[in-house]
């Protein structure tokens, strides 16, 4: 099944992506889609602000990885840099881990990708206003989209 939620300003996505962060717990795997701008950086800072992450959080662009601790640890990933081939930088470890993995651009690293993820995709719908589609793999985000749209 496929969730979708529209926003209309900033925002109100900083707001959607704090809820989100509330509800994480260990272990849980999102992945972000979108074109350049769409704000897939600025959803990541709002789960960060939800899971408590006091630090600015920034694109890990150029590190492909950066560290935040709040009430569980965000893995913030950005594999854009990798290109297609999706190099196996042994991110099983942190998938698998007791902490929450943010994956930007995710589609490249298809392959190591944990098969039960909340897949979130970004849709420009106007200057301000996007349209995310969550899509849910697996019981705990299925039940989590739910949580999150009441």
């Amino acid at each position: 099944m496929i969730y979708n939620w529209n926003s209309n300003h900033p925002d109100e996505t900083a707001a959607f992506a704090f809820k989100i962060g509330e509800l994480l717990k260990a272990g849980d795997v999102l992945t972000l889609e979108g074109d350049l701008g769409a704000g897939k950086t600025a959803f990541s800072k709002g789960v960060a602000k939800g899971l408590g992450v006091e630090r600015t959080v920034s694109s890990p662009t150029f590190t492909i990885m950066k560290e935040y601790m709040g009430r569980l640890p965000l893995y913030h990933m950005d594999v854009y840099r990798l290109g297609e081939d999706g190099e196996d930088l042994g991110f099983s470890e942190y998938f698998e881990g007791e902490g929450v993995c943010l994956v930007e651009w995710a589609h490249l690293i298809e392959e190591q990708l944990p098969s039960k993820r909340l897949e979130i995709s970004i849709m420009y719908e106007g200057d301000l206003k996007r349209r995310f589609e969550l899509r849910p793999a697996g019981k705990r985000y299925e039940e989590l989209c739910k949580e999150i749209l009441r």
